[in-house]
């Protein structure tokens, strides 16, 4: 088993590799190498916490791969205070990256078991709600959001949660068909009009509808 102090290595050996690969964001480098990205791992791949690579946790979904973490995360542009809104809590591993950056973080789960896991992690944590709920209905009830970043793959983005932005805001989302995607930031720039930028190619787990109560 993996001491601490091999994991701190780890972290900034994780750290280097992701600012060679172009994520160029001090705020961002810095909230991966604090957050403990073993916290979030499935048992069976404890010892893999650190390398760059996704990995199988419950329900069929993924802890992200720290690189795609970093570069939703760069594109998001996140600022002290800002509310986000995030789409997929999963392991809950990007939410600790917003929350260490100083987002206040609104996040929606639609898996029961993921988040029941989930809320025990963050029970003592400031700045967060975890909301069991559809992600494609968003969070009319704290909206509207600084940014909004949706952390699994969606063929279009639903006005609902465009609608949720403020003006001004942001919002970051693999967009296209299951099995590849395009990265996608869209800029809020009027109450009816957007800007949109698309980046590299990413490949997630699908986003669904509603919920799903198996736990």
């Amino acid at each position: 088993m993996c001491s601490i102090n091999d994991f701190e290595i780890e972290r900034i050996q994780l750290v280097n590799g992701i600012r060679s690969r172009g994520i160029t964001c001090e705020r961002v480098l810095d909230a991966i190498g604090k957050v403990e990205r073993h916290l979030f791992m499935d048992y069976r791949f404890v010892k893999k916490s650190y390398q760059d690579n996704a990995f199988p946790i419950d329900c069929g979904q993924t802890i992200s791969q720290p690189f795609t973490v970093a570069y939703q995360t760069q594109l998001l542009d996140v600022f002290d205070n800002c509310d986000v809104l995030e789409i997929g809590t999963g392991s809950g591993y990007q939410t600790a990256i917003l929350l260490q950056m100083g987002a206040n973080v609104f996040s929606i789960e639609r898996q029961k078991g993921l988040y029941n896991k989930v809320i025990s992690r963050f029970e003592e944590c400031e700045n967060v709600k975890i909301i069991f709920g559809d992600g494609y209905l968003g969070l009319p009830q704290y909206a509207p959001f600084d940014r909004i970043l949706i952390t699994a793959a969606i063929e279009e983005i639903p006005q609902t949660l465009i609608d949720q932005l403020k003006i001004g805001g942001k919002l970051v989302a693999p967009v296209g068909k299951i099995g590849q995607q395009t990265m996608v930031l869209i800029k809020k720039t009027g109450s009816n009009s957007t800007e949109k930028s698309t980046f590299g190619n990413f490949s997630f787990v699908p986003m669904l509808h509603g919920v799903d109560n198996d736990i």
